[in-house]
C-alpha cells in the first residue's frame, strides 16, 4: 500500500478482504491471495482432487487503482446491521464495505479529493483530523445556469442536503 495515503481501512470487496488507501491522486487496493471457503469445501469434497486440478492459490487476488479525476460520483448505501456500502463510480462501479461509522469520513474524503478541496499531498497528515465545511456555490459564477450545475453536484456530491439545495436554486431562479 502507499506511504502518501490520506486513509487507510479494511474492505470487503466482490467476497474477499481488501486493504484500501485513498491517497491525494489516486485509490487503490489490494486483495491478498489465499484459500476461498469456496475452494476449500471444493477440496474437502473431493478429497483434494479440485485443489490439485486448480492449485491453492485463489485468482481474485491482486490490485487495482483509480484515478481520482475519473472518479464521477460517491455514493454510500446501508448494507445490513453493521455495514455501509461506498459506491465509487469511474465508468466502472466499485463498492467498499465498511462499518457503518467509518462510511461518512471515507464518502467526505472522496467527494472533496473529486471536488479538489482536500488538502495538498504535504499536508496529509491533517486530512482526516479537520472538520468538511459545507460549501455554496460562488455567487461570482458567470451565469444562473452555471451557479444551478454548481449547486447541484454539491447536493449530488452530499455536501448540500436537499432541502439547502432547493432553498439556493429558488433564490438564483428569482435573480433570472
Amino acid at each position: 500500500m502507499s506511504s502518501d495515503a490520506l486513509m487507510t481501512f479494511k474492505s470487503h470487496i466482490d467476497g474477499k478482504n481488501a486493504d484500501v488507501a485513498i491517497c491525494h491522486d489516486r485509490v487503490e487496493w489490494a486483495r491478498s491471495r489465499g484459500m476461498s471457503a469456496k475452494k476449500l469445501t471444493a477440496g474437502f469434497l473431493t478429497g483434494g482432487a479440485s485443489l490439485l486440478a486448480t492449485g491453492v492459490r485463489s485468482s481474485d487476488a491482486g490490485t487495482e487503482m483509480i484515478p481520482i479525476r475519473s472518479i464521477s460520483s460517491v455514493v454510500t448505501k446501508r448494507d445490513g446491521l453493521m455495514y455501509t456500502k461506498v459506491v465509487v463510480a469511474s465508468g466502472n462501479t466499485i463498492e467498499f464495505r465498511v462499518p457503518h461509522d467509518s462510511a461518512p469520513g471515507i464518502k467526505a474524503l472522496l467527494t472533496d479529493l473529486v471536488l479538489g478541496k482536500a488538502p495538498a499531498p504535504d499536508q496529509a497528515s491533517s486530512a482526516v483530523a479537520q472538520p468538511v465545511q459545507a460549501a455554496t456555490p460562488s455567487s461570482q459564477a458567470s451565469t444562473p445556469v452555471e451557479q444551478l450545475r454548481q449547486l447541484a453536484e454539491l447536493r449530488d456530491a452530499g455536501i448540500l442536503t436537499e432541502e439547502e439545495f432547493t432553498t439556493k436554486k429558488a433564490e438564483i431562479l428569482a435573480r433570472m
